[in-house]
């Protein structure tokens, strides 16, 4: 996995470095749907399979969990997007400026 680095950033290419943070906003994103799906689905097995309620419960408090932090993650992302789109901006005014 190359997405270690978390605060690294290509600063000579804000372009590059704003699809980055767009891709793993949108991951972020699907993360937490699919998660809080999955754990809308253990809340309903709850009761539809009640000998199993515990087995159940522990997986939607997980589920809702992953989600919580994913969607985190995703804010996260989505203030990275923002900076690298006003560090764009800068550097196609400072173009405009010297040519």
């Amino acid at each position: 996995m190359k997405h270690h680095h978390h605060h690294h950033h290509d600063h000579n290419n804000p372009a590059k470095d704003l699809k980055h943070h767009k891709h793993l906003e949108h991951l972020a994103e699907a993360g937490a749907a699919m998660a809080g799906a999955y754990a809308l689905h253990e809340k309903h097995q709850i009761k539809k399979d009640p000998q199993h309620a515990h087995r159940h419960k522990i997986a939607e408090e997980v589920a809702a969990t992953i989600g919580v932090g994913a969607a985190g993650f995703g804010l996260h992302e989505h203030h990275m997007v923002k900076e690298a789109k006003h560090r764009l901006k800068e550097e196609k005014h400072h173009h405009r400026q010297h040519h």
